[in-house]
């Protein structure tokens, strides 16, 4: 059995990552959530550690993506409208962090939000 781990996606809140988990067992794929414990007795470090992880076996990677694909919120702009990729004009981003450098690292708060497009990839700053 393969027991290496792909990692999903990342959440600030543990909260947030309970609807994606439940979604995926009920499709009988075990869900495994890195740093959860941490963050729900102290949820103010979540930047600093990079949020709760989810993470599946990697021979349930592509399902998993297929189902949390479905239902992810995907990033909205300061109207609540959904990013546009100035690229390919696909309305599926991400808020990006690339948390370069050691202040970015120490202090992630002060990177500025930048989105990652999910169709082609392509990263932009926000407006």
């Amino acid at each position: 059995m393969d027991e290496t781990f792909y990692l999903l996606a990342s959440f600030e809140y543990a909260a947030d990552v309970q609807i994606i988990k439940g979604k995926l067992e009920s499709e009988g794929i075990p869900v495994f959530l890195r740093d959860e414990n941490t963050l729900n007795s102290d949820p103010l470090i979540s930047n600093a550690i990079g949020g709760v992880k989810l993470q599946v076996y990697n021979k349930d990677k592509d399902r998993a993506l297929e189902i949390y694909n479905e239902v992810r919120a995907y990033a909205l702009d300061e109207n609540n409208n959904p990013v546009k990729c100035p690229n390919c004009k696909a309305e599926k981003s991400e808020v990006y962090y690339n948390r370069k450098g050691l202040f970015y690292k120490l202090f992630p708060f002060f990177e500025k939000r930048k989105y990652k497009c999910l169709n082609c990839g392509i990263i932009t700053n926000s407006k």
